[in-house]
């Protein structure tokens, strides 16, 4: 069983509404400069209104390029559980990953040494701890 990854909530709507709103409306301010500067030949306008619908491009895939950042930062990896099995007779244990249905004092498969069944005597999570770097001066 791999390790699943959990992501969390994703982008919200009302986010993704105001980007696209804020897009759109640099796109039209980028179509009225094109039309001022051709029709009414008016560079002062044309000027402003490409300056504003750049910026608002630009602002827009700045917005998305970091919540996507920050949602695949904040990905959660959860743990494996683990399954220890042994057997009353010999001692024998095992080690397997958790399936479901697994419960403790449950019998489980017969034993590979004495063919005595076999019980669960825990379930617990590996947590692997994160080192933290230190720097020394």
């Amino acid at each position: 069983m791999s390790r699943k990854e959990q992501t969390p909530a994703q982008i919200s709507t009302f986010t993704m509404m105001m980007i696209f709103i804020v897009l759109a409306i640099s796109f039209a301010a980028i179509i009225l400069a094109i039309q001022a500067y051709s029709v009414y030949e008016n560079q002062f306008a044309a000027a402003y209104l490409t300056f504003i619908g750049i910026l608002g491009i630009a602002l827009s895939l700045y917005t998305i390029m970091q919540v996507r950042r920050r949602l695949a930062r904040l990905k959660i990896e959860t743990p494996p559980v683990i399954t220890t099995i042994e057997c009353k007779k010999c001692g024998f244990k095992s080690v397997r990953e958790f399936q479901r249905g697994d419960y403790v004092f449950k019998e489980v498969e017969p034993c590979r040494k004495c063919n005595e069944n076999m019980i669960i005597t825990a379930i617990y999570r590996e947590f692997k701890e994160k080192r933290k770097e230190t720097t020394s001066f």
